[in-house]
């Protein structure tokens, strides 16, 4: 793919998309450097050829080591935001050539406020890397399908998974498609500027999603709905905001009567179908058994 060596820091290297992007670029053959900035290097578990690092995105001098002779960055962003945000993406910004950001479906190209706070929050990076001097890619994600990796204690102890909303609909995408399509952004021109927003090929209710993990694990896994405000009273014991929780759960319900549809740019990217919720399921059936 790239025509000279290509020197890639990812962070997030441990997480779902970023991992599977590591182990991409380590497998794929091209003439890349890939360095993996993590919290806990010695537990990292990457690929032979991987550079690990530690360092943290709340820390700017490991930011700034980490960035020394890299020319490519793959940024994953925890939830929250405030001077630091800025901060971080700035210092990113002003030491490499291009940047693919992992952002969501649901931003606007204009800035336009978000209706909820996680929304927002990747509004708010989207502009400060598009007003930087960067090559960027906005790599915008649909739900993903590791979000529901959050019901696998309850199947595997009870095989019934207890939330709201089960007849909401999203179109859930498997962290290698997007891995993929970072692949190509971050190693061909093809994405510069572009803000691809990457789905699952179909949409399933959340009912369907248990029920696709319950045939790949072969048990027959039930759906037990939960009063709203008994799962917002978890949110914020956990340490989520009122507003942001509000903000969530109001987004969450309105895929009852809108589901998330699928949209056409992996397949326009690849050149392939997407990879389906039941395939998701059936690659992390060991997680729910």
């Amino acid at each position: 793919m790239a025509t000279s060596t290509a020197r890639i820091l990812v962070f997030g290297a441990t997480g779902n998309v970023g991992g599977a992007l590591v182990r991409r670029l380590a497998a794929g053959g091209a003439d890349v450097r890939v360095r993996a900035m993590v919290r806990t290097p010695r537990s990292a578990d990457l690929p032979d050829g991987v550079e690990v690092v530690r360092g943290d995105l709340t820390d700017l001098d490991s930011v700034r080591a980490a960035l020394r002779d890299v020319d490519r960055v793959f940024l994953v962003w925890p939830l929250g935001g405030g001077e630091l945000t800025r901060a971080v993406v700035d210092l990113i910004t002003a030491r490499v050539r291009r940047i693919v950001y992992l952002s969501a479906i649901g931003v606007r190209d204009d800035g336009a406020p978000a209706p909820d706070p996680i929304l927002q929050f990747h509004t708010d990076i989207e502009q400060a890397v598009r007003a930087s001097d960067v090559e960027w890619t906005l790599l915008r994600s649909g739900g993903m399908a590791t979000n529901t990796l959050g019901w696998a204690q309850q199947v595997r102890e009870r095989s019934t998974v207890s939330w709201i909303y089960g007849d909401g609909g999203r179109a859930l995408v498997h962290e290698a498609d997007l891995a993929e399509v970072a692949e190509i952004a971050l190693l061909t021109d093809r994405l510069v500027g572009a803000a691809p927003e990457i789905t699952g090929p179909s949409v399933l209710t959340q009912k369907e999603q248990a029920r696709a993990i319950g045939s790949a694990i072969g048990r027959t896994v039930t759906w037990e709905e939960l009063p709203t405000e008994e799962v917002r009273e978890v949110l914020i014991s956990t340490g989520w905001s009122a507003a942001t929780a509000d903000g969530v759960l109001q987004a969450w319900a309105s895929t009852i009567d809108r589901p998330e549809a699928p949209t056409p740019d992996f397949a326009a990217v690849t050149g392939a179908t997407g990879r389906t919720f039941e395939q998701w399921a059936a690659d992390h059936a060991e997680d729910f058994r």
